[in-house]
């Protein structure tokens, strides 16, 4: 890892926990606000942990641009928890290849950039 990545990453995480210190939970309650705060503090913690020994560039770069985007989908809609997709059953793949395999490779390719280590975790 270079020095500027080393530095963005280190700075990405320093900002998600001055992050959760500032949660406020949408409810207002106490108890859903720590409750919350606790949630991110945890996730960063796994991912960046999982993370650890990433050398490649691009996996790198990945994995920053998936942080931000859920960064930024929590602080938007309120909600420190990923977004859930609805996709319908076999709604991805043409008439003629309505395989499963078919619709597992395309519903792993339609998956949004901040749900890309989700299922990887949890």
């Amino acid at each position: 890892m270079t020095t500027v990545t080393r530095q963005e990453v280190l700075g990405l995480y320093r900002s998600i926990l001055r992050l959760a210190r500032k949660w406020q939970a949408a409810s207002g309650q106490i108890e859903d606000t720590l409750k919350e705060q606790q949630y991110i503090l945890n996730e960063a913690r796994t991912l960046f942990q999982k993370n650890r020994n990433l050398t490649d560039p691009d996996l790198i770069k990945q994995c920053v641009d998936e942080c931000t985007a859920r960064m930024e989908i929590g602080l938007h809609y309120r909600i420190p928890y990923p977004r859930p997709i609805h996709l319908p059953p076999m709604g991805l793949t043409p008439l003629r290849g309505r395989g499963l395999r078919t619709q597992e490779k395309l519903r792993k390719l339609s998956k949004p950039v901040y749900l890309k280590s989700h299922d990887e975790v949890s």
